[in-house]
């Protein structure tokens, strides 16, 4: 490889982010790149001259290692939305220039949805211009909501987090001899995929949720109580999972309601926080009942004590190939999971071209929702299984897990 290498991370940040990113270095060094360097605090850190060369962090194979074990961005991370050229041209020049001063030839973006259209915009700016850059897009989100691939790195180690705390929250539920509902808040905003996977708790040891909220059903108030009335009438304790992003039929977020901040960030997502809480005080105000909402929020991202072997290799597999197509000239991409069957679980990478993923939402089909029963179908749990088999040992270290940090 010519010239040199920098990646960054970007966005909320995942169990196995970190491996994409040892996948993109090893890869890089492996194909004899001269300097890979890091991006901290994603481009909005790049702005601001926070650069790291990632060769004196990365010292061994037990630091690649440990790299790959270690949650959450290692590089830190941002939510800055480049704006469009045509309104800020001289915040790209700066970009390039910074580029062209470090002699950059390959530009690896880990992130999901707005993370993509920072490689789009800066794509476009390199074509617009003639700049030899390839910039790669490299997919990271719990969410897995990036179109065109068929899941996203990241999802399968907080779906196996989640199952695994419904099952034991459910089993702690049966404690006492009293009536009670449990709400589950899940992370997931518009797409209900990593509130689904709360199905995957149904196993032969334990019965799973009693209902599953997702955000592409507009929630119906009564009809929910009612559904809760009917499953307390059989069993004394009721766990359901709904997810942050559920919404009223007029559109409002079931957490907006009696909240006046309405708090927006860079790209003008809303901060969506307490729709267990509304549910729970609903339920109890209308059933009479002992209600309570935990709220899973950030530890089902950075829960890498308990990863998927399957979603931390094939976090590992797209950052190494995203390098594979940048060094064979593909440029404005971002590298797709293509399964090829279910049983046995198989997997490979492609290419896409990222003007047709950037800002595009993948929600869960109608298909697989049972919406009648608040649950998801037997589709749906064939789809997620997969995805959360196996685990990775952590490296420990007197009794806790070790991983690797970045000093600033």
């Amino acid at each position: 490889m010519s010239g040199n290498v920098i990646v960054g991370q970007s966005g909320g940040p995942t169990a196995v982010i970190n491996s994409s990113l040892a996948g993109v270095y090893k890869t890089a060094m492996d194909r004899g790149a001269n300097k890979v360097y890091g991006m901290q605090h994603g481009i909005q850190g790049f702005l601001n001259g926070q650069i790291v060369d990632l060769s004196d962090h990365i010292k061994s194979n037990l630091d690649l290692e440990l790299l790959k074990r270690t949650p959450s961005s290692y590089l830190g991370s941002c939510r800055y939305k480049l704006p469009e050229v045509s309104v800020n041209k001289e915040v790209y020049e700066t970009i390039f220039q910074k580029l062209h001063e470090l002699n950059i030839e390959y530009f690896f973006y880990i992130g999901g949805n707005d993370s993509m259209d920072t490689i789009k915009k800066l794509s476009e700016y390199a074509e617009m211009t003639g700049s030899h850059i390839r910039f790669m897009g490299v997919p990271k989100t719990i969410d897995n909501d990036l179109a065109a691939t068929d899941h996203t790195p990241g999802f399968g180690s907080a779906a196996k987090y989640i199952a695994s705390i419904t099952k034991e929250v459910i089993r702690d539920g049966l404690v006492y001899d009293i009536k009670s509902v449990t709400i589950l808040e899940i992370m997931g905003r518009n797409a209900g995929w990593l509130t689904g996977a709360a199905a995957l708790a149904k196993s032969e040891d334990c019965e799973g949720p009693d209902m599953i909220l997702l955000p592409e059903v507009p929630f119906d108030t009564k009809d929910f109580i009612q559904k809760v009335d009917e499953i307390q009438k059989r069993k004394k304790s009721v766990v359901i999972a709904v997810s942050e992003g559920v919404r009223l039929a007029d559109g409002r977020y079931v957490c907006e309601v009696g909240d006046a901040n309405g708090s927006v960030d860079a790209f003008g997502h809303k901060q969506l926080s307490g729709t267990g809480r509304v549910l729970a005080n609903l339920v109890a105000g209308e059933l009479g009942c002992k209600a309570r909402a935990i709220e899973f929020s950030t530890l089902q991202r950075c829960a890498s004590h308990i990863v998927s072997r399957t979603d931390i290799s094939e976090a590992f597999q797209v950052g190494g190939a995203a390098v594979k197509a940048a060094y064979e000239g593909e440029t404005g991409k971002m590298i797709t999971l293509k399964r090829v069957s279910d049983e046995p679980y198989q997997c490979t990478t492609d290419i896409y071209d990222i003007k047709a993923i950037a800002n595009v939402e993948k929600r869960v089909p109608m298909e697989w929702i049972d919406v009648p029963n608040y649950y998801v179908t037997q589709d749906f749990i064939n789809y997620a299984r997969p995805l959360i088999q196996a685990e990775l040992t952590p490296i420990m270290v007197e009794g806790l897990p070790r991983h690797l940090y970045c000093e600033e």
